[in-house]
């Protein structure tokens, strides 16, 4: 007798369920098709076609975007495993090659590193005539490691990451923190000393509180001192644009300074802070995937060149 269950999924390709996938993980049928990198139709035309398949609606439409019927919800699990194991076949049998593979890989890092090192990795894809694409959004760090287990990112490019069950790390490179602000600001004239550090307002990366936020203002509070906290952005970019056009000041890596010279001085701080540490972090599950290990090797050799 025919299992149920293979007639149920009769009709049902890789590709479908690819986008069953990213519908679940992004609610949303545009975002879905981004994450794809197929168009918002091909999605919905998918969609259809799993409707018909499963005999169910999977995904209703709200104000917001999509929602997950319960019998979606029951079906994910199973899915990503039968996706997961469909690329480890692949794996297995045929050897990773990047010139040929077709892969989605997912990265998350700052704004600075995406453009220090997208250009990179881009070129590299070209000379290789490789069909794989390479994402990149802004990193939260508070979700890291969440975000690496569920697999909605391959490798995460962050200063600091707490230890966490299946998430594997490595240093890419260290340095030190300086103050920044606009070039002609007053502070280079009369030297940032724990007075100037004080008195003049801040720009922070990150609308809250951050390891190094923490780190610096308890430094301060040794010496029975406070900074002034004016605003706080969520890029780098961001954070040079508003430098440029006010008297607000910063701390920044010392690479990062340096990539900024044309809008930003950099000067020593008053005291000391422990060096800035840029690690790769990645799941468990990634070590054996030829195209993740591939990626984290581009990665390592590009900031060895560029950082």
């Amino acid at each position: 007798m025919e299992d149920p269950n293979f007639t149920e999924l009769r009709g049902v390709d890789v590709t479908m369920l690819r986008a069953f996938d990213a519908l679940i993980r992004e609610r949303s049928v545009s975002r879905a098709a981004a994450r794809l990198f197929l168009s918002q139709p091909a999605v919905s035309a998918c969609l259809k076609r799993l409707r018909v398949a499963f005999d169910d609606e999977l995904f209703v439409r709200t104000q917001y975007g999509v929602e997950p019927t319960p019998r979606a919800l029951a079906l994910a699990p199973n899915v990503e495993t039968v996706l997961s194991e469909l690329q480890r076949l692949m794996s297995r049998h045929q050897p990773f090659d990047p010139a040929a593979s077709d892969r989605i890989l997912r990265v998350a890092g700052s704004d600075h590193l995406c453009r220090t090192l997208m250009p990179e990795l881009c070129r590299t894809l070209g000379a290789l005539g490789s069909r794989m694409r390479v994402t990149w959004s802004l990193a939260d760090y508070s979700k890291t490691a969440e975000e690496l287990a569920r697999g909605d990112v391959d490798l995460a490019l962050i200063p600091r990451i707490t230890q966490v069950t299946g998430v594997q790390t490595t240093t890419l490179c260290e340095d030190s923190y300086v103050g920044v602000a606009r070039q002609g600001h007053p502070v280079f004239d009369s030297g940032l000393d724990l007075d100037a550090f004080c008195a003049w307002p801040h720009v922070v990366l990150g609308q809250s509180r951050s390891v190094l936020d923490d780190t610096i203002d308890s430094q301060l509070a040794r010496l029975d001192r406070r900074r002034v906290v004016q605003a706080g952005v969520n890029s780098f970019s961001q954070m040079v644009d508003l430098l440029a056009e006010t008297d607000l000041i910063a701390v920044f890596p010392q690479r990062v300074a340096r990539r900024y010279l044309h809008a930003l001085g950099s000067c020593p701080l008053p005291f000391e802070l422990p060096d800035y540490r840029l690690h790769a972090c990645w799941h468990k599950r990634s070590e054996a995937d030829e195209a993740v290990v591939w990626l984290r090797g581009q990665v390592i050799e590009a900031i060895e060149r560029t950082l």
